[in-house]
């Protein structure tokens, strides 16, 4: 168990709400071990769509986000490297792992040049698997997104998430964010988040206190903690 799915499984315990690392779309028209797949990957706070075949696939990209695609290769309305051909021309730049039984040396080239960033034979093992994804990820966001209560945050790029749905954030607010988690658990003083926040600015605290309420709005009353005449305490 990773430390991110057990943070996120101790804040769900806690506080109730739904935790996830990222939202795959599974395409796998074995359906045994799709759900094979699809148990395992949720029991690691990934949100699964599993499809039985193409267009099935094609259908919800039209109207849904993916962090990842798994896509296997021989599954009926068009083949997996066909498939992600058409979404890399149309300049889909999602990471996409191939889970296929095709194992010789020009269906591993097709693969790659369709555009695929990994490529796994059959039978896989689940927790290679499972390293696989969080390396590609840690590749398109640049680091790790922290579980933040039923959110996701992107500490480089101060990006909160629900459901791999950015959401926006004022920008002073999301490094007000950044700064709590970076300190969650830890009282951190008004001062020390007025010199974060504004440097040598002097802005009062009023404005200070309008990013708290908001915060609370997202996370719940009880996630910070005022400690009076010393500074907050954030618990999401």
């Amino acid at each position: 168990m990773t430390k991110l799915l057990f943070r996120c499984l101790l804040d769900r315990a806690l506080h109730g709400g739904s935790c996830v690392q990222g939202k795959l779309l599974l395409l796998e028209d074995d359906r045994l071990f799709g759900e094979t797949l699809v148990d395992f990957l949720e029991g690691e706070a990934y949100e699964v769509h599993h499809y039985l075949d193409a267009k099935s696939a094609i259908d919800a990209l039209y109207h849904e986000d993916f962090d990842l695609y798994l896509l296997d290769v021989n599954v009926p309305e068009m083949n997996g490297f066909d498939l992600l051909q058409q979404l890399r021309e149309s300049g889909d730049s999602t990471p996409a792992i191939y889970i296929t039984s095709a194992r010789d040396k020009e269906a591993l080239t097709t693969g790659f040049r369709s555009g695929a960033d990994d490529y796994m034979k059959k039978p896989i093992d689940l927790d290679e698997l499972l390293l696989r994804i969080e390396a590609h990820l840690r590749r398109r966001y640049g680091t790790p997104r922290v579980v933040v209560g039923e959110y996701l945050f992107d500490m480089e790029r101060l990006v909160l998430y629900r459901d791999s749905t950015p959401i926006p954030l004022p920008k002073k607010l999301a490094e007000l964010l950044a700064l709590f988690v970076k300190y969650r658990g830890e009282v951190v003083s008004t001062e020390e988040i007025l010199r974060e926040l504004y440097g040598d600015e002097d802005p009062g605290t009023g404005a200070l206190r309008v990013y708290i309420n908001k915060l609370k709005q997202l996370f719940g009353k009880e996630a910070i903690t005022n400690i009076r005449g010393i500074g907050y305490c954030f618990e999401a």
